[in-house]
């Protein structure tokens, strides 16, 4: 074989990271490939954490140092080779950085473009175009930097008066007894450790957190470079790089308060480029315009000298409304996006780029996007293929395979059960293969008959952002789908319903930040497992609990080590003592039919459920496997799961609750789902609403919306062309309504 002929694929070898059963695969480049099969089948661990982290590692080696330090990181795959790659652009469903400066303008380059027109045919003249930006001195507003607002310490939040150093007084992170930055307080000698705070005077609480005059008051001196508890936090939070990891974002809502500019009233920028107009309007107000009325908006610029500004202005608004974003303004700070939104933002962005012979890997790029959209989606895949790279996407949608020119599939199962090739081939024979997803897209659900709503919850003249006046009654006991295009008014109207009427949400939200939360924790079984181990071995339970006796005493129980370095991020490893098992040499000694308590760790909730068969273990666990997280290892920390899943555990643990009369509300619970699996999640809705309670989905799954027994769709668009009652009655006369973009999709 020539070189040439090799490198018209990417070659894959013995690839066995995670579940994977040393794939061997051809992948053709320059092509649209489509990876399907069900949730944890391995498709990620093929796509995600093989090829593309391959290709990651291999550019970054590229880079010396001190750059690869400050380049994402690549944890390299078990495969024996892989050949024929490119340099890799993940585009997933991870929301965009909160970085306070960064907007859906400024991501996208389309507020460039603006400043640039506005420098050049504005009136007043201003300037360049950088004075017109709000992260440039010449165009922000000096009294918040280009912030829109300004920010100081909530300094009643920083102490605890009743608490000595010793004990925590300084709650900041990093200030706690042991911790980075406690021995610049407590060790300097000019402060009792032991006493409570409110037992200081005055003058020495505010040496602690100011520093300056009161500190040279104190008794003995602190050393000359100290610096009080406030200013070192101001310096370290306020003063520094906008780019604040979630952590430190976190904090900063914790120990400060905000308000809006009282200068610019949150426009970000100066006076003088507040006051230029193009059309009659200043900058700040076609940047809060929405992107679809913005497009229309410049195309009336006649001017013939900026026409190539407006030209990449427009294609850039254009594709950002053809995506199915129209309805977000170019002032939106990126922070407030949805994954669904923000992969579709990266996916613009790229389509700009010149660079060829590149990977794109995608994560299911249609989450969040009704039918309608998914058209425009896909043209834009084929689009990034056409220019000569090589398309590679995880996808449950038929849409998305529809278009692609190969498919492969990963199972035939979940977890020990897959990380197989089942199928290589095009979509016609896909239909007809005998896999989980070839039986899939083969298979009608039968429509059962309609519930007899038990009541109504009414919802008058909601005007919500969007909302126009409107009034509609959400019937009990039945499954309503609420439906329409993204933005058109579904989550404002849910808002509504939530703040009028009690409700149960189940949502996306990951389930919490403990990364000693998993599985176990979360279906409460723990003290169940802690006491089988006990019994059998005639020993206490405590020494199986890794937050107790039997936990490792380096890392505490946590299996990592992790280096707290307060305002930089900080640094985990594994465990040395104990190689990540959590607990002692000598707890690990026994065992319950030949399983540690570190073994049960490992096993995927399916597998456990079948080797645990006490009631109060193997009953939950089979709750969670019905919602099809069967493959879950009991030991994986929660903070590592999609908000698909995420959503699903939550299912399981409500199916557990005898309560009935409840409302639920369910935030596009198909996230994640393969088709095989939505069937399931199906009947998990009806077996909830059967107990007496009221499901109120948002979906744009067509498979559920036919299950619906009563549709609520709004629209007719998003935005400002939404928030309207387009239709309301069954899924079938649904399906005639000629004003739904919905009902136009339910018919073909």
């Amino acid at each position: 074989m020539t070189t040439f002929e090799q490198h018209r694929f990417i070659r894959i070898g013995g690839a066995r990271t995670n579940n994977l059963r040393r794939i061997d695969l051809d992948v053709p480049r320059n092509n649209l490939v489509v990876f399907v099969g069900v949730s944890g089948s391995g498709k990620s661990s093929l796509v995600f954490d093989t090829i593309a982290a391959e290709a990651g590692y291999q550019v970054n080696e590229n880079y010396p140092p001190f750059v690869r330090n400050r380049l994402p990181r690549w944890t390299r795959p078990e495969v024996d080779h892989i050949e024929g790659l490119s340099p890799v652009v993940v585009i997933d469903q991870r929301r965009l950085g909160a970085n306070a400066r960064s907007t859906v303008g400024t991501i996208t380059d389309a507020y460039s473009y603006l400043r640039l027109l506005f420098s050049r045919i504005s009136t007043p003249y201003v300037g360049e175009s950088n004075h017109f930006s709000f992260n440039d001195p010449a165009g922000m507003c000096p009294a918040c930097s280009g912030l829109g607002h300004t920010m100081s310490t909530a300094v009643e939040r920083v102490l605890d008066l009743d608490r000595s150093l010793e004990e925590g007084a300084i709650l900041l992170p990093g200030f706690g007894n042991g911790q980075y930055w406690y021995r610049q307080y407590a060790d300097i000698g000019s402060f009792d450790a032991t006493t409570p705070l409110r037992e200081w005077t005055e003058s020495e609480r505010q040496a602690l957190l100011y520093g300056g005059t009161a500190a040279t008051r104190l008794s003995t001196r602190p050393p000359r470079d100290y610096e009080g508890v406030i200013e070192r936090f101001e310096r370290i939070y306020l003063h520094t790089a906008d780019n604040l990891s979630e952590r430190k974002q976190t904090v900063l809502r914790k120990f400060t308060n905000t308000r809006p500019c009282p200068d610019c009233g949150g426009d970000r920028l100066n006076a003088a480029a507040r006051s230029a107009r193009v059309l009659g309007r200043t900058i700040v107000e076609m940047s809060g315009t929405e992107i679809a009325e913005l497009a229309e908006l410049v195309a009336g610029v006649s001017d013939p000298s900026v026409t190539p500004v407006v030209t990449a202005l427009r294609e850039r608004l254009i594709a950002l409304t053809d995506i199915g974003l129209g309805y977000l303004s170019l002032a939106r700070p990126t922070g407030t996006l949805s994954g669904g939104e923000s992969q579709r933002i990266k996916t613009v962005r790229h389509l700009g780029s010149s660079l060829v012979e590149m990977l794109y890997v995608f994560d299911e790029p249609t989450m969040g996007l009704h039918p309608h959209d998914v058209r425009s989606l896909t043209g834009m895949l084929k689009q990034l293929r056409d220019k000569g790279n090589t398309v590679l996407v995880v996808e449950h949608d038929p849409d998305i395979m529809r278009i692609a020119d190969r498919i492969v599939e990963i199972g035939p199962g979940a977890g020990t059960a897959g990380g197989e090739v089942i199928f290589e081939g095009p979509f016609d024979a896909l239909r007809t293969a005998d896999t989980p997803t070839g039986r899939g897209l083969r298979e009608r659900r039968t429509r059962r008959e309609h519930r007899t709503p038990t009541g109504k919850l009414r919802i008058d003249n909601a005007t919500r952002n969007n909302l126009r006046g409107l009034t509609v009654d959400i019937p009990t006991g039945v499954l309503t789908v609420l439906t329409g295009v993204a933005g058109s008014g579904k989550s404002s109207l849910v808002a509504e319903l939530t703040d009028r009427h009690r409700a149960t949400i189940v949502d996306q939200r990951p389930l919490t930040t403990n990364r000693r939360s998993t599985p176990i924790t979360y279906a409460g079984i723990a003290p169940a497992i802690r006491r089988l181990f006990a019994t059998r071995n005639g020993v206490s339970p405590a020494l199986f609990s890794a937050n107790s006796a039997g936990a490792c005493p380096t890392c505490k129980g946590l299996g990592v080590s992790y280096t707290d370095l307060a305002f930089m991020d900080g640094q985990e490893t594994v465990c040395e003592s104990c190689n990540g098992r959590r607990f002692t040499p000598e707890v690990l000694r026994y065992t319950v039919d030949g399983l540690t308590i570190a073994d049960i760790d490992d096993l995927t909730i399916t597998d456990a459920a079948a080797r645990l068969r006490e009631p109060g273990i193997a009953g939950p666990l089979r709750r969670i496997a019905e919602v099809g997280l069967g493959y879950l290892r009991l030991g994986q920390s929660l903070t590592t799961l999609s908000g698909g899943e995420c959503q699903r555990l939550k299912i399981g643990k409500e199916l557990t609750r005898t309560a009935d009369n409840t409302l639920y509300i369910l935030d596009e619970p198909t996230t994640g789902l393969h088709l095989s699996d939505i069937d399931i999640l199906l009947e998990l809705l009806s077996t909830l609403v059967d107990k007496g309670n009221t499901m109120v989905v948002i979906e744009h799954n067509l498979d559920v919306i036919r299950q619906a027994d009563h549709i609520i769709d709004l629209g007719p668009g998003p935005g400002r062309h939404g928030g309207q009652l387009v239709f309301e009655g069954t899924p079938e006369k649904l399906a005639t309504c000629p004003d739904s973009k919905t009902g136009r999709a339910l018919r073909s």
